[in-house]
């Protein structure tokens, strides 16, 4: 018989309740790293884990002696199949025990995950090992669903399978953006495995074809954050659509920093050198869309010559992200560095996140919704003391210039 457990749902939809904090992680493996930053992860005590893909690494464990590769097919071109390593899923699940015993985890599939095997079977341990509430959300399979955390309404999308225009997944999420109600879940947060906006030389433009097809539909809708994994390092974006800085554009943030056994990611795209020619970078599922710039100071190349402007703060560091909503327009994010965890009140990068409806309306169909959130706003801010905005403005610059002194006042993002 095994051990009771216990854990506290997750707080039914209403503007005025929220998840205490919510981890977000990706690419975590079984390593030193990742025990280090799971560790870290129990001590910042969630209510809700967000794990955006790659998670055990188990199919590629044997082949390559414990040590991974950045490119399985490159490695070893004439394997037929991918490991699918069950001893390791079992590790993976019992090192992850003390924390998913009490703390609800949402998953999405990754490219590790998919583990093709000779009878054309794909993400056979993913899809036997995770319950995720796709029956209730509407999709009726694991690769994409949707759920409500309070006055959160999460989109968890799959990028391995099809995200066209054309197809289910694309029709199931334009009706479920078009069914939520803004008034009852204020926040919109959507996450899948590999990043649209990137600036490191790995899986640089990798998965631009689901950008073309899907982004236009988010933005019109008004995602607030976007939460990916697959490139192992941490980037945060300014807000953006379609590469132009945009006040109403989400904030995507880059966590798949997890602790795998690649390591991380240091190359920047950018860097003298380092720029992937078109022929890298192709995807594990659909096709390949990558492009030259056609505005801004990248007018015309592949890759930018300097940090891109959309890209806000990176840094090649292990570790995980703690979001916390504060009420229906303001959100606190933290990204923690392993390092972090021997020191007191450390942090690697921590914005305030700001929704602003009255500036930037979403979808016709919701625009009622916007106009009521606007008088929710301004009476949650009317019933916040002054102490409590003295003290977090000064937590806020605090812990951003311990960071990066240089224009702190741009780590506040406004959104809608």
């Amino acid at each position: 018989m095994s051990k009771e457990h216990a854990f506290e749902t997750l707080p039914l939809p209403s503007p005025t309740s929220y998840p205490r904090r919510i981890a977000v992680v990706g690419d975590l493996g079984l390593t030193s790293n990742t025990s280090t930053n799971v560790d870290h992860l129990i001590k910042n005590d969630p209510s809700l884990l967000l794990m955006v893909g790659d998670l055990s690494y188990a199919n590629q464990y044997l082949t390559t002696g414990g040590k991974g590769a950045s490119c399985y097919s490159c490695a070893f071109p004439d394997a037929p199949i991918r490991e699918t390593y069950q001893p390791r899923w079992d590790g993976w699940g019992r090192f992850m025990e003390p924390l998913t015993s009490r703390v609800p985890m949402m998953v999405i599939e990754g490219n590790h995950e998919i583990e093709p095997q000779v009878t054309g079977i794909t993400f056979k341990s993913h899809l036997t090992r995770f319950a995720v509430p796709s029956e209730e959300s509407g999709p009726n399979n694991n690769f994409y669903y949707s759920f409500d955390a309070g006055g959160i309404h999460f989109i968890m999308l799959g990028a391995y399978v099809d995200y066209n225009s054309t197809g289910t997944q694309y029709a199931w999420l334009k009706e479920d953006l078009h069914r939520m109600d803004r008034t009852v879940t204020p926040w919109l947060i959507a996450a899948w495995h590999p990043p649209w906006y990137n600036s490191y030389s790995s899986h640089y433009q990798e998965f631009e074809c689901m950008r073309q097809e899907m982004e236009a539909l988010l933005y019109q809708y008004g995602v607030d954050i976007v939460f990916s994994g697959h490139v192992h390092a941490y980037e945060r974006m300014n807000r953006v659509y379609n590469y132009s800085l945009d006040p109403c554009g989400p904030v995507y943030i880059t966590v798949g920093d997890g602790g795998n056994i690649e390591e991380v990611d240091v190359d920047h795209a950018d860097d003298p050198g380092k720029c992937p020619t078109a022929e890298d970078n192709i995807p594990e599922f659909g096709g390949v869309c990558h492009l030259n710039f056609s505005s801004g100071p990248a007018k015309g190349n592949f890759c930018w010559s300097k940090q891109p402007e959309w890209s806000a703060f990176r840094e090649s560091s292990f570790g995980h992200g703690i979001f916390e909503v504060l009420n229906s327009t303001s959100a606190l994010w933290t990204w923690h560095r392993n390092q972090d965890i021997y020191k007191e009140e450390s942090s690697g990068d921590q914005i305030y996140i700001v929704r602003q409806p009255e500036l930037c309306s979403a979808s016709p169909g919701l625009k009622g919704n916007n106009e009521t959130q606007i008088g929710r706003q301004k009476s949650e801010t009317a019933s916040i003391s002054a102490r409590r905005w003295k003290w977090v403005l000064s937590s806020f610059f605090m812990a951003f210039t311990a960071v990066n002194p240089i224009n702190a006042i741009s780590n506040c993002i406004w959104l809608r």
